[in-house]
């Protein structure tokens, strides 16, 4: 089931709301001795898995579909770069981060239960007390295998999305009087967490189809004073680009970064979009962003605003660091 993306939690209707976690949605399968883990796209996650095929296979129930998300928590904080790495190819490498940093399997709904019952064609309003008596009776207490919370209080919905921490995307409304609509959004709306950060414009790219600015290169220092490539910004007018692109040309100035740089060609881009322009660090400009790992903005960002009254180098990584908190806290 899919998600459409809003603005601002429903207020009208009968509504669940649940965290968005910040993992790889998953379903799981068993029968028997056999489990299978599915990605969203439907692509086998088993392999990168093993430790929750593993947990799934110890569980008393012999028979099940469920519904959740993958995670991995490091330091009690749920890390998206860890989970990441266990896409691995190389089996050896994939068994070594499974016993270092098992997988937390974080689950939300209950689509076949162990009698074989099709939940699915139910209602949310009668699955979610059905998962709920087959947590508490399958899921080993403290495990990886968590039941992830609910609630039917929009008030208490809106506290997580402004709860400090790392790990939670946001926030999940699903329609309580309706079944499971598998590859449908018209049932379960999602609210995500933004943030804002002020970044020095470290370069730019031009367009690939005309001389005129195609995204801005963002920067951040660090605490040696090294400026950083940590992302972009390509949501710019027609006009805007228009018109600063010969204000910027006007900076053109290497080295643009004197720490991490822009990328050169990859299999994933033309040799024209891969080449950069590096600026003087003269312009800041804030911009809207809802992840930030691995020293980089992990989607391209929403221009905001020029800020004339920030110095540039106040455009510190502190902005973008996370609180130590883990979102995980409210399972307990």
């Amino acid at each position: 089931m899919e998600a459409t993306t809003v603005d601002e939690l429903p207020v009208e209707g009968d509504w669940q709301y649940e965290p968005k976690w910040d993992g790889f949605r998953c379903l799981a399968f068993r029968d028997g001795s056999e489990v299978q883990l599915q990605s969203k796209a439907g692509q086998p996650l088993q392999r990168y898995f093993p430790e929750v095929v593993a947990l799934l296979q110890a569980l008393g129930a012999k028979r099940f579909v469920l519904d959740g998300e993958l995670a991995v928590p490091v330091g009690g904080v749920l890390s998206f770069d860890d989970l990441l790495q266990r896409i691995h190819p190389a089996k050896s490498r994939v068994e070594m981060l499974a016993r270092e940093r098992p997988a937390t399997f974080l689950v939300f709904d209950l689509l076949v239960d162990e009698r074989g019952t099709k939940l699915y064609e139910r209602t949310l309003a009668e699955r979610r007390p059905r998962l709920e008596r087959f947590a508490r009776r399958y899921f080993p207490e403290g495990g990886d295998l968590r039941l992830s919370p609910a609630t039917r209080q929009r008030a208490k919905a809106k506290t997580w999305l402004r709860a400090p921490g790392t790990g939670l995307d946001g926030v999940i409304a699903k329609r309580r009087d309706t079944a499971y609509r598998s590859g449908s959004r018209d049932a379960m709306v999602k609210v995500k967490r933004m943030r804002t950060a002020d970044c020095v414009v470290g370069g730019f790219r031009y367009a690939s189809k005309a001389r005129v600015i195609g995204s801005l290169l963002l920067g951040l220092y660090d605490d040696e004073g090294l400026l950083h490539h940590v992302g972009f910004t390509s949501s710019l007018t027609a006009d805007q680009r228009t018109s600063l692109t010969p204000e910027l040309e006007k900076l053109v100035q290497p080295p643009g970064f004197t720490g991490q740089a822009p990328g050169g060609p990859s299999r994933w881009s033309t040799r024209r979009s891969s080449e950069w322009e590096p600026l003087r660090p003269d312009r800041v400009v804030e911009v809207q962003y809802d992840h930030f790992s691995g020293a980089r903005f992990r989607h391209g960002t929403k221009f905001l605003r020029w800020r004339p009254d920030k110095a540039p180098r106040q455009c510190t990584m502190d902005q973008v660091r996370p609180a130590r908190r883990s979102a995980l806290a409210m399972l307990d």
